[in-house]
C-alpha cells in the first residue's frame, strides 16, 4: 500500500514543531518546503527530525518520512502538490503571496488531468480570513481555464493554531539545528465547511462547524489571556510566562479580564460558560509550564500588531462592549500594552516613541483604531491612571 503525502509550506515551529508530528502519526511522508538552506538540507539528508514535547514528562520524538524542497524550485513544488493527498502552509501571513505562485503552479499541474483528486490546503496563518485571502492569490497567478477547478476542488481550509513553541535556547540549537521543542497540547481545530471532497484522515484534526465561534475563542481568551499575563508580567519585572502567571496579583488581573471576555462569548456566539472556564483553567495551567521556558518578551512581541482594532485585546474589548459586558479588566491590560517599551522590540521602540509625541490619545488612535470620545477609549484612560494610582509604573 503506497504511503499517503503530504506538502507543508513552511518547515519552521509550526511546520516541524506541530504539523509534521500531524503528518507523521498519520502514516503521511512530508514534503517540506522552505527556503532556509541547513533546514531543507537536513530534512533532505537525514528523513527525519527530532521533535521534543516539553512537559510534566519530557520525551523526544523521531519525526521521519519526511524530505524537502526549496521553495524557490517551483518545478519540484508544483510536481510535489500535483501528488499530495493534503496540503498545508505555516509560513507566515507576510509570506503568503510569495508561495501563491508555486501553489497556482501544482494546481495547475494537478488538474491537467480533470478527474484528479480534490486538493485540500489547510492553512495555518495567524489571520482572519487566510483562507480566502490565500485562495486570491493563488488566482492571481492560475491560468484562467484553472479557475473552476481552483473554487470547486482545491479547499483552503482555515484553521486556528494553539500549541505554544518558544524561542529555542542557544544550547537547543546546537544541540541539532533540526530540533524543535514544544508544549504537549495536541489538537488542530479546523472549518469543516472549507474542505473539497472527503475529510482527509489526519490525527487530532477536530472539524468544526461554528468555526468563527471558536476562532474568536482562541483570540479573546487563549491570545488575549496570553497577552495579559505578558504584559502585566513585563511591568513587575518577569522573564518567563509562569513566573507572571504564578504571580497572585497577576493571576487575579488575568481572571478578571477572561472572565469578561468569556461573558462577551457566551452573549455572542451562545457558548458554554462552563466549557469557557474549564479552557482558561486549562490554559492556565499550560502558561505554567516551566519546562517549556516561554519568554515574556516573545509572548509580549510585537505590540502594536497586538493593540490593533481587531486583535486580542482591543478587539475582545470591542466585542464585549457590543454584547453588553464592560471590559474594565481587559482595558487595564490594554494599558499596560500600551506602556510595553522593551528595547530590543522594534514595534515596541515605535509604541513607546507615538506615546511620547502623541499622548494615549496618539496611540489609542492611531495603533488601537477607535476613537478617542469611544467607550472603549475611556475605559483604557482610566485604567492607565489605575496603573499609575496602584504603583504598577515606576516611570
Amino acid at each position: 500500500m503506497m504511503m499517503k503525502k503530504a506538502v507543508q509550506f513552511g518547515a519552521g515551529n509550526i511546520g516541524r514543531g506541530f504539523l509534521g508530528q500531524l503528518y507523521f502519526e498519520s502514516g503521511y511522508e512530508t514534503t517540506f518546503v522552505d527556503v532556509i538552506e541547513p533546514v531543507v538540507e537536513g530534512l533532505k539528508q537525514r528523513g527525519e527530525y527530532p521533535l521534543r514535547i516539553v512537559g510534566e514528562l519530557t520525551q523526544t520524538l523521531r519525526i521521519g518520512n519526511v524530505t524537502a524542497v526549496y521553495a524557490q524550485d517551483t518545478a519540484r513544488v508544483a510536481q510535489a502538490l500535483a501528488e499530495a493527498d493534503l496540503a498545508s502552509t505555516a509560513v507566515g501571513v507576510s509570506v503568503l503571496p510569495k508561495v501563491a505562485p508555486a501553489i497556482a503552479a501544482g494546481v495547475a499541474k494537478r488538474f491537467e488531468q480533470p478527474n484528479a483528486e480534490p486538493l485540500n490546503l489547510i492553512v495555518c496563518e495567524n489571520l482572519i480570513g487566510a483562507g480566502p485571502f490565500l485562495r486570491e492569490k493563488v488566482r492571481d497567478h492560475l491560468p484562467e481555464r484553472f479557475h473552476s477547478f481552483l473554487d470547486e476542488r482545491v479547499g483552503f481550509v482555515e484553521t486556528s493554531i494553539g500549541r505554544m513553541v518558544p524561542v529555542m535556547t542557544a544550547e537547543e540549537l546546537a544541540e541539532d539545528p533540526l530540533l524543535v521543542c514544544v508544549e504537549p497540547y495536541c489538537e488542530l481545530p479546523v472549518d469543516a465547511r472549507g474542505f473539497r471532497g472527503p475529510l482527509p484522515p489526519l490525527e487530532h484534526m477536530e472539524p468544526r462547524q461554528n468555526f468563527a465561534a471558536y476562532v474568536e475563542r482562541k483570540l479573546f481568551v487563549h491570545n488575549a489571556g496570553h497577552a495579559t499575563t505578558a504584559y502585566l508580567g513585563y511591568i513587575r519585572g518577569h522573564e518567563y510566562t509562569w513566573q507572571a502567571i504564578e504571580d497572585p496579583v497577576i493571576r487575579r488581573e488575568a481572571d478578571a479580564a477572561i472572565a469578561e471576555t468569556c461573558a462577551g462569548l457566551v452573549a455572542k456566539h451562545g457558548l458554554d460558560p462552563r466549557a469557557l472556564d474549564d479552557h482558561w483553567s486549562d490554559l492556565k495551567r499550560r502558561f505554567a509550564n516551566r519546562g517549556l521556558g516561554d519568554q515574556v518578551f516573545r509572548v509580549a512581541k510585537d505590540p502594536i500588531r497586538k493593540l490593533g482594532p481587531n486583535d486580542r485585546l482591543i478587539g475582545a474589548g470591542l466585542m464585549c462592549l457590543a454584547h453588553g459586558v464592560t471590559p474594565a479588566h481587559v482595558a487595564f491590560a490594554a494599558a499596560a500594552a500600551i506602556r510595553y517599551d522593551h528595547p530590543d522590540d522594534a514595534a515596541a521602540v515605535s509604541l513607546r516613541n507615538i506615546l511620547s509625541e502623541h499622548g494615549i490619545r496618539g496611540v489609542i488612535e492611531r495603533v488601537c483604531g477607535i476613537a478617542w470620545d469611544s467607550p472603549f477609549a475611556r475605559l483604557i484612560e482610566a485604567q492607565t491612571d489605575r496603573l499609575h494610582r496602584e504603583g504598577w509604573l515606576k516611570h
